[in-house]
């Protein structure tokens, strides 16, 4: 029986020159597998078809921009997982989601190997073949740009000389990834750290330094997940767009770093994420009414980690499922409403409403009704300083 290869396919000339050129190579039969994550763009019917007109034997596209914004955005908005304390993740919660569709694929077409595009710089190589290590150790993996050298002028060669159906004369100078979750942009003359991003890279915000506006939006979560938006019903998919519409529009979500890759080097990273950068931080502050002191402290211990380990393409891993069941244990009183200010680039939160809070008025208010019993605060204070102090009159004496 003839070998076959499922491919991670993008529609795009890397991976579609990467059909026939496997087929060469190997003389294994190809099948594209196109996953739907809300990247935009062209349809999955012409996405199809491209990957049949290049030589692939079979094409599967998969629809997944729901299954993603439940089953992986909202988990990241639980974790209010950003890498770096800045990053939300964008193309790193997507991988695991594609992973599972070629591991799905592999399986349903009797295939024995999964190929990615990814190069031997970035994280996303990592993503692919832990994910795929995790779900089916007994697939293998081929990565022609990495392992062949493959450049975009033999890309290109390739695709004249064969004559596929792709437009290989115009090219970005830019290296763009999207979804639903985010945009993320690098490469070009951004490489160099001093030059300033300009307004043409950006697709999902407009400029903040403009006038305009300010937009009210108040979200409302039930157990860590919005809800409704301004007290209409959404899915998770349509929470996310409708803040990357409305939060987009103010300029919600811009970020610029330069980020610790896993490989080991430092890279420059733009990315804007409206919806996400809104949403965690409406989500952060329902925690700040509802969660209990101790506890939303150590949870900021596993955001981190929890983003780190997603990051580092460890989304199936032991860790990570344990520590999933922390975080969602965590949202159990997370319920409420948060209201806030998108205007000039911030989403500001002007109000919070919950039955689950623990901010409680009498015990706060500095005025008359003041149900907070102050005679209790001087032993307290003594106590929870009494090993400071009993060390420092050692220091003395010594």
């Amino acid at each position: 029986m003839t070998e076959r290869v499922v491919l991670a396919y993008s529609g795009g000339l890397d991976t579609s020159v990467a059909i026939g050129w496997i087929a060469d190579q190997t003389g294994a039969e190809v099948i594209a597998c196109a996953v739907d994550v809300g990247q935009g763009g062209e349809d999955l019917e012409t996405i199809r078809k491209r990957a049949l007109a290049c030589g692939a034997v079979e094409a599967v596209v998969v629809d997944a921009k729901d299954e993603f914004a439940e089953d992986y955005c909202m988990p990241a908005l639980a974790a209010n997982a950003l890498y770096m304390d800045r990053y939300p993740l964008v193309s790193a919660l997507s991988r695991p989601l594609i992973v599972k569709h070629l591991v799905a694929t592999a399986k349903e077409h009797g295939a024995s190997v999964v190929a990615h595009g990814c190069t031997g710089k970035g994280n996303d190589q990592v993503r692919f073949e832990v994910g795929v290590g995790a779900l089916a150790p007994d697939l293998k993996v081929l990565a022609p740009v990495r392992d062949f050298a493959w450049t975009r002028e033999k890309a290109i060669a390739y695709a004249e000389e064969h004559g596929l159906p792709i437009d290989v004369t115009k090219k970005s100078p830019f290296s763009i990834d999207q979804n639903v979750w985010g945009r993320a942009i690098e490469t070009g003359f951004l490489e160099d750290l001093w030059n300033a991003p300009t307004e043409e890279i950006y697709s999902y915000t407009q400029d903040p330094s403009v006038p305009r506006e300010p937009d009210e939006v108040i979200v409302t979560f039930e157990r860590g997940r919005p809800v409704k938006i301004d007290g209409h019903p959404v899915t998770p998919l349509q929470a996310i767009q409708q803040l990357n519409r409305r939060a987009g529009a103010q300029g919600v979500g811009r970020l610029d770093m330069v980020e610790d890759r896993l490989v080991g080097i430092k890279s420059r990273e733009v990315y804007e994420a409206p919806g996400a950068i809104a949403l965690i931080t409406a989500h952060q502050e329902l925690e700040n009414v509802t969660v209990e002191r101790d506890l939303a402290r150590f949870k900021r211990q596993v955001e981190q980690r929890w983003a780190e380990l997603v990051y580092d393409g460890l989304w199936y891993s032991p860790l990570k499922r344990a520590l999933d069941s922390f975080i969602t244990t965590s949202q159990e009183h997370v319920t409420g409403d948060i209201r806030m200010v998108l205007h000039g680039g911030r989403a500001v939160v002007t109000g919070r409403r919950s039955e689950s809070s623990l901010y409680d008025f009498n015990l706060a208010t500095y005025d008359e009704g003041d149900a907070f019993d102050q005679s209790l605060a001087r032993g307290f204070v003594e106590l929870w300083g009494l090993p400071s102090k009993i060390a420092a009159k050692r220091d003395l004496r010594a």
